[in-house]
């Protein structure tokens, strides 16, 4: 078979596999926001050491490096690039303003004008995520010159993988708040649409910064499942 299945890819499959799953159910008719929030945050935990995993295997082949890299780049655009549009949409679904009725018709037959602005946002989105990631597997051999020269790896733009916090960050303030945040998540799409295909630089993060990440990511992950425990009772 071709491709590469030992420890080193096992996170990078098992992003692709959660956001694969997120994606499923925050399409399904009885899809919620919320579910597909903890796929979109196991990605994000799968990402932050999947880089750290295939350094310790020392006898990577550089085949198994581009491999890694460029599957990876793929993983990341279904799980910070598909999923959150899919989770977008099923907000848009959840709402009593939308509920019953298609996504782009008002209840009079004709077309709701923020419904295509909020779904062309989505197309903006997922186009600079695909940019952005496939100009950091282009630029990868400049940044590693850079970094042996300054010590340390700069970034091009938003990294994609920033989804993963900022999304579940925002449907925590709508359940902490219980105000409707649809248009907000939106604008905040769009806003990162604009930052991953913007040229400013962005220092790697230490180990440091990536394990606050990480608990901040966590946090996400708790106040979640309070809201679905509340919800039930």
């Amino acid at each position: 078979m071709i491709g590469f299945y030992n420890y080193t890819m096992f996170l990078t499959y098992l992003s692709l596999i959660s956001a694969t799953g997120g994606i499923i159910i925050a399409t399904q008719d009885s899809g919620h926001p919320y579910v597909g929030m903890f796929f979109l945050l196991i990605s994000g935990l799968c990402d932050a050491f999947d880089g750290r995993v295939a350094r310790t295997k020392k006898d990577r082949t550089e085949l198994e490096k581009r491999f890694g890299v460029q599957v990876d780049s793929l993983a990341d655009l279904v799980a910070f690039g598909v999923l959150p549009c899919c989770i977008g949409n099923a907000m848009l679904r959840s709402n009593p303003k939308y509920i019953d009725r298609p996504f782009f018709l008002a209840k009079n037959g004709g077309l709701q004008w923020y419904s295509v602005v909020l779904g062309a946002i989505t197309l903006i989105y997922v186009i600079a995520a695909l940019i952005r990631l496939a100009y950091f597997n282009a630029t990868e051999e400049e940044r590693n010159e850079a970094a042996a020269k300054t010590g340390r790896a700069e970034f091009t733009g938003l990294p994609v993988t920033s989804a993963a916090l900022v999304f579940p960050f925002i449907l925590m303030l709508h359940y902490i708040f219980s105000m409707d945040f649809t248009v907000v998540y939106f604008a905040v799409m769009l806003l990162m649409a604009i930052l991953f295909v913007s040229k400013f630089k962005l220092k790697k993060p230490t180990a440091k910064g990536v394990w606050i990440m990480v608990g901040i990511g966590l946090v996400e992950f708790v106040v979640l499942i309070i809201y679905f425990t509340l919800r039930k009772h």
